[in-house]
């Protein structure tokens, strides 16, 4: 019995020590993996993001857990390990493919970003010059206007008493011309009864002369 017993052992220890040396490669693999993903990711940004680390390591961890936590079977299969392998290096391909996608669009959005920021800076620096260009246009005829401004202000003044002594003299014309047609009535007026006067004049002498003619007769 204690010849089994010691045999048993040596087989346990000797099967412990595999199962250990298995473990120790597979990490050795993962190990390798995760420098040999890192440096293919150099290629993917000039800049590693912090981002991209942290989920990385999660991943990796989250891995270690499900190996510890008993899924993986004790027994050291190799069909197991390639599966892990195989499972490992599909999700860092996937992983790089999307980070590679994400750098893609992110370098999308930044060259579209300044292209219109070099939009928007020409517009500017067009206003700009529209607006100095409106600053400094000037009036050609600015003089000639000026001259022309300050001569109607000058006319202007000098219309002022002009009208009003036009006015003054208009009024002295209507009242002139009223008592020259009052003067000219009344002279008609007086000239008819002159005339009146003049012929009745004329037919009293011509009576008393016919009279004293009669008188003289029968005298005689």
């Amino acid at each position: 019995k204690d010849c089994v017993g010691d045999t048993s052992s040596r087989h346990l220890s000797k099967g412990g020590k595999e199962d250990k040396r298995k473990k120790e490669q597979k990490r050795e693999r993962e190990r390798e993996e995760s420098s040999a993903a890192r440096e293919r990711g150099k290629g993917v940004a000039e800049k590693p993001m912090a981002t991209p680390k942290q989920m990385w390591e999660q991943q990796q961890s989250q891995m270690q857990r499900v190996k510890n936590s008993g899924i993986v079977s004790y027994n050291g299969s190799p069909v197991n390990d390639d599966k892990e392998e195989e499972m490992s290096r599909s999700a860092v391909a996937l992983f790089l493919a999307k980070e590679e996608e994400i750098e893609r669009k992110k370098s999308e959005v930044k060259d579209k970003v300044q292209a219109q920021m070099g939009r928007v800076e020409e517009t500017t620096k067009r206003l700009a010059e529209i607006q100095e260009e409106l600053e400094a246009l000037t009036d050609p005829m600015r003089k000639e206007v000026a001259n022309v401004r300050k001569r109607i202000d000058i006319v202007n003044k000098e219309l002022k008493p002009l009208g009003q002594s036009c006015q003054r003299k208009e009024k002295e014309y209507k009242e002139a011309l009223e008592a020259l047609n009052e003067k000219n009535k009344e002279k008609a007026q007086l000239v008819s009864r002159l005339k009146e006067l003049v012929g009745e004049s004329e037919k009293l002498r011509m009576k008393k002369l016919e009279e004293l003619n009669k008188h003289i007769q029968m005298i005689v």
